[in-house]
């Protein structure tokens, strides 16, 4: 539940509103003074329109801003291919067990062609 202060619009609709009220204005009247009243108008929109949307869309409790900015993230900056990756337990297992196999095999390896014996007697 957000908080209502000032003709049932919270503080960050206000801001916007305000930010709207004060860029828009300045620029219908600029722009009237050069031409047609309609394009003053249409131009008004235009420039006004982003802040009405900051102030007023939401999607699943997400501002736009935050709905952009997981966009762009998601678009642009994150790569697009993202394989699935786990390490499960089991699969982390059946590695282990490799290692081991493997080690026992040179282990036996080396005590086949003697290299271990020799190492051994030529140390005592």
């Amino acid at each position: 539940m957000k908080s209502k202060i000032l003709f049932n619009l919270t503080k960050r609709q206000l801001v916007c509103f305000g930010a709207a009220v004060l860029i828009g204005v300045p620029s219908f009247f600029g722009i009237k003074s050069l031409g047609n009243t309609s394009l003053a108008t249409m131009c008004m929109i235009v420039i006004m329109l982003p802040l009405f949307l900051l102030a007023m869309y939401e999607k699943d409790g997400q501002p736009l801003e935050m709905i952009a900015f997981h966009f762009v993230q998601a678009r642009f900056i994150r790569p697009k291919v993202r394989p699935y990756q786990t390490d499960c337990y089991y699969t982390a297992l059946m590695r282990q067990y490799q290692v081991y196999k493997e080690v026992d095999a040179i282990a036996l390896k080396e005590e086949t062609t003697g290299k271990h014996k020799n190492a051994r007697k030529s140390d005592a």
